[in-house]
C-alpha cells in the first residue's frame, strides 16, 4: 500500500496517510484526520509502498492538500488558543486546582479544544471542563502528560548549549538508564547527567551502541592482562581512545593501547 508520512507538530511523532492519488511530497501541507479530528499537518515522508499490517492504527486518507486559506485559519487558531491558555488557567485558580497548564491548542476545524497540564497525582477537573465547555462551546479534552512532554513543549537550551534535542528533532522517546553514563564513564552527578526535564539526557542515548561495541572488545576492569612491562590489572577503561590503564605488579599505573595487549589471563 502507498503511504506518505505525515507530522502535525515540530518534531512530533510521525503518522502515515494514503495520498489518496494526490500527488504529494516533501514538504507539502495536508489537512488530514487524525485520531484528535481534523488537523493541518506537513508531509516529512516522501510516498513509499508499507504493509498495512505493520501499522498500529488504522490508515486513513489524506483530506486534501492545505490551501492558503487553510494556513491561515491555523493560524487563526493559534491565536484563539493562546487566548484560550489565559482564561482556562485563570480557571483552575479559582477552583482552585493543583495543576500546572502548559500548552493548549484548537483541532483545525476547532472541534476540540485540548488543554495539555502537569500535576503530582489524578486531579478531579470535571467542574472545569463544565465551566470551559460553557466559554467556549465546544469539546473540551484535559489532558495530563509527564515532565519529559512539557519540556518537549516548552523547549529550552540544553548544557550543550544547543536547543534541547525532544523540542527540534526528537520525535519518539526511548528509555535512558543510568548504566549508559556508567559505560560512557560520566560523573554520575545527577546535575551533570540529567536535562532540565529532571530526567536523564536523551543524548546518553546516541553513542550507546558504539560504547557497547567498544567495551565489548576490550578485558574488564579487575582483568589481568600481559603487556611488555610484565602482568598487569586493568583498573580503567577508555573506550574513544581504546585505551586501557593498568596497575602493574609495583603498582606503577600506566596507559596502554589495547593492541599492546598480549594477552588476557583467566
Amino acid at each position: 500500500m502507498e503511504v506518505v508520512g505525515a507530522t502535525f507538530k515540530k518534531a512530533g511523532k510521525i503518522y502515515y496517510f494514503n495520498p489518496s492519488d494526490l500527488e504529494i511530497n516533501v514538504g507539502d501541507k495536508i489537512i488530514a484526520e487524525t485520531s484528535r479530528g481534523i488537523e493541518l499537518g506537513e508531509v516529512v515522508i516522501d510516498s513509499k509502498e508499507v504493509n498495512q499490517e505493520n501499522l498500529d492504527y488504522k490508515l486513513k486518507a489524506v483530506k486534501r492538500k492545505a490551501t492558503f486559506n487553510d494556513i491561515q485559519q491555523a493560524k487563526q487558531n493559534k491565536e484563539e488558543a493562546d487566548k484560550a491558555f489565559d482564561i482556562c488557567a485563570k480557571k483552575i485558580k479559582e477552583h482552585n486546582l493543583p495543576m500546572k497548564l502548559i500548552e493548549s491548542e484548537y483541532t483545525f476545524d476547532k472541534g476540540k479544544l485540548l488543554f495539555y497540564f502537569t500535576a503530582d497525582g489524578r486531579i478531579d477537573f470535571r467542574e472545569l471542563v463544565k465551566d470551559l465547555a460553557s466559554i467556549f462551546r465546544t469539546r473540551i479534552e484535559l489532558r495530563q502528560i509527564g515532565v519529559r512532554d512539557e519540556t518537549k513543549m516548552l523547549g529550552g537550551i540544553g548544557q550543550c548549549g544547543r536547543q534541547l534535542c525532544c523540542k527540534t528533532f526528537l520525535r519518539t522517546f526511548e528509555p535512558i538508564t543510568i548504566q549508559m553514563a556508567k559505560d560512557q564513564n560520566l560523573s554520575l552527578n545527577p546535575e551533570k547527567i540529567s536535562g532540565i526535564c529532571g530526567r536523564l539526557m536523551c543524548c546518553l542515548k546516541y553513542e550507546d551502541k558504539s560504547y557497547q561495541e567498544g567495551i565489548n572488545n576490550l578485558p574488564n576492569v579487575g582483568d589481568k592482562v600481559e603487556v611488555d612491562q610484565g602482568t598487569a590489572i586493568v583498573t580503567a577503561l577508555n573506550v574513544v581512545k581504546n585505551t586501557l590503564t593498568l596497575k602493574l605488579k609495583n603498582n606503577e599505573r600506566i596507559e596502554v593501547s589495547a593492541d599492546q595487549i598480549k594477552n588476557k589471563e583467566d
